[in-house]
């Protein structure tokens, strides 16, 4: 006989393994700090490539002007400027990063729990049919 609560159990469990799972189960495998510290990282890297490829499209866009006044610049003021909007720019995403991929871990987790809580379930539905029979 079909037993359509066991059914419709393992059917949510598939869905949630095809879909979400398989992010949220790679995920538990990190402590919370040591993933965000990573992801950070990641994003610290890709922006600041980023900013290197941006800078140097300005640099040749503006090279003509930059050749021209090769002597007349003010370096140092050039220099400050650069660096000053490349912290802001690395503070904005790093800032941004960890508020993020702490939110994402965090409901992760919170999905995660639900499946164990379900899994659980599943079992003790098998548990009472193997005492039945």
């Amino acid at each position: 006989m079909l037993d359509y609560k066991k059914i419709r159990l393992m059917t949510k469990l598939a869905v949630y393994e095809k879909k979400d799972g398989k992010e949220d189960i790679r995920l538990s495998k990190y402590y919370k700090t040591d993933y965000v510290r990573f992801q950070i990282l990641k994003t610290i890297i890709a922006s600041t490539v980023a900013y290197a490829l941006i800078l140097g499209l300005i640099v040749f866009y503006n090279i003509e002007y930059l050749v021209r006044n090769a002597v007349v610049l003010n370096y140092k003021l050039l220099g400050s400027y650069v660096l000053g909007f490349y912290i802001m720019t690395i503070t904005l995403f790093g800032l941004g990063a960890l508020v993020g991929y702490s939110i994402k871990y965090d409901v992760s987790r919170k999905k995660l729990s639900k499946y164990y809580k379900l899994l659980r379930r599943l079992r003790k539905i098998y548990d009472e049919s193997s005492q039945d029979s």
